[in-house]
């Protein structure tokens, strides 16, 4: 049994907590500015996707290598979701966030000065390790300072700039590109900046969690799902995972997608492309937040479905409008599927057990991004670029037909059954 002396307590209404340090911020203020930093967080780790048919023509590297430079990424932050996700439950919201942004800047300054491509695993793994402590702390910090009128606006919010993020860091990586000079090198002076920016302003920031013994103990390997949210959670993943291996073949091997099936060269074009997707995402979040959490999953699942089977005649007819069509509606799906999912688990976490939670909810969507787009890394090398795509396409398809089959089975059953 765990001694409740180990067990970390949610502080934010502890005087003697929220006044620590400098003068905090109000709560609301806290809240849209741990928003902003998630937003940048995931800017950061989509602005490299339209560089990487830069890069691979600078360096000369394969397609296998791409994809592993992508998939090492998410595999770096799985590794640090599994190992400090949990630490701001015990050592504080505050000093993990700061040191998890001083990182994010370390690995934009790796990227500034890359010139082979040891340097982009280097970068991509540092900023793995740095956005996996950071996802856990800005989704809980958000629970914790979301308003107390019941709107559940810290889901939405978490959800709306995560996709918004990957669209901002995705356009501003491509315009960038395309129209600035330094195009390599431009986007990661601007990101370094705002990090070491983001991360001196968490010392206006509100804690919301006492400092409590234990946090060595949670540094074990571990994905910890609290025991009411577990069936909801297991209901929740395919959901997930749909949503998620779209986006890895997107923001992996899309810009080559782009460049090899639909002869688009412009690189603005091909950032504000992959873009859309996440924007529309996060556009039809807001929309659609008031409706149910099962609504919301069942709806953008099969938007989801349907964006994801328009997405295989746009490979197969090699049609740059259809794939854009497609984009814009698996986007519509992607965003409130998330969040429907995302709401359903989280609201059934304890104050003390929502960076674990959130902290597991990212380890299985980040799977579902990095392992499938690897894969496809391996088969581009034998298969060709065109046919791993409409084999990936294929395969999103039957995860989110087989999701909505067992949702409505599930419906059908007597209750009590």
């Amino acid at each position: 049994m765990t001694s409740r002396l180990h067990e970390p307590q949610h502080a934010l209404d502890t005087p003697a907590v929220r006044r620590r340090g400098l003068a905090a911020l109000p709560r609301a203020a806290a809240f849209w500015l741990v928003a902003g930093t998630t937003a940048v967080l995931l800017s950061a780790s989509s602005a490299p996707s339209p560089l990487y048919p830069v890069y691979q023509a600078e360096f000369g590297f394969s397609a296998l290598t791409l994809t592993a430079i992508f998939a090492v990424y998410v595999l770096a932050l799985l590794v640090s979701l599994l190992t400090v996700g949990r630490l701001s439950d015990f050592l504080g919201r505050r000093p993990v966030l700061a040191a998890a942004l001083v990182t994010e800047a370390a690995a934009m300054a790796v990227f500034l000065g890359a010139h082979g491509v040891t340097a982009l695993f280097a970068a991509r793994v540092i900023q793995g390790l740095a956005t996996g402590a950071a996802v856990g702390v800005v989704g809980a910090y958000l629970l914790d300072l979301q308003p107390t009128d019941g709107s559940r606006l810290g889901s939405l919010v978490n959800s709306a700039a995560t996709t918004g993020g990957l669209s901002i860091g995705t356009i501003g990586s491509g315009v960038l590109i395309q129209y600035a000079p330094h195009p390599t090198r431009l986007i990661f002076v601007v990101l370094t900046a705002a990090f070491i920016g983001l991360a001196v302003a968490t010392a206006v920031l509100p804690e919301t969690v006492s400092r409590t013994p234990g946090a060595a103990a949670t540094l074990r390997p571990r994905v910890l799902v609290p025991a009411p949210a577990r069936r909801a959670f297991l209901r929740a993943a395919p959901v997930m995972i749909s949503t998620w291996m779209l986006g890895g073949l997107i923001f992996s091997v899309g810009a080559s997608l782009l460049a090899a099936v639909f002869d688009e060269h412009n690189h603005a074009v091909i950032g504000l492309t992959l873009g859309a997707l996440a924007a529309v995402s996060a556009l039809a979040s807001v929309l659609l937040r008031k409706r149910a959490p099962e609504r919301l999953q069942r709806e953008g699942t099969l938007l989801l479905l349907l964006g994801t089977i328009l997405l295989i005649v746009a490979v197969a007819w090699s049609s740059l409008t259809v794939f854009v069509a497609a984009a814009l509606i698996a986007g519509a799906g992607w965003g409130p599927a998330y969040l429907g999912a995302f709401r359903t688990v989280s609201q059934l976490a304890a104050p003390h057990e929502r960076a674990a939670l959130i902290s597991a909810i990212y380890v299985v969507s980040y799977l579902a991004f990095s392992i499938p787009a690897l894969i496809a890394g391996v088969a581009i090398t034998t298969q060709g670029l065109r046919e791993t795509s409409l084999v990936y396409g294929a395969v999103v398809a039957l995860v989110a037909a087989g999701t909505l089959a067992y949702e409505a089975l599930s419906r059908r059953k007597p209750a009590g059954s």
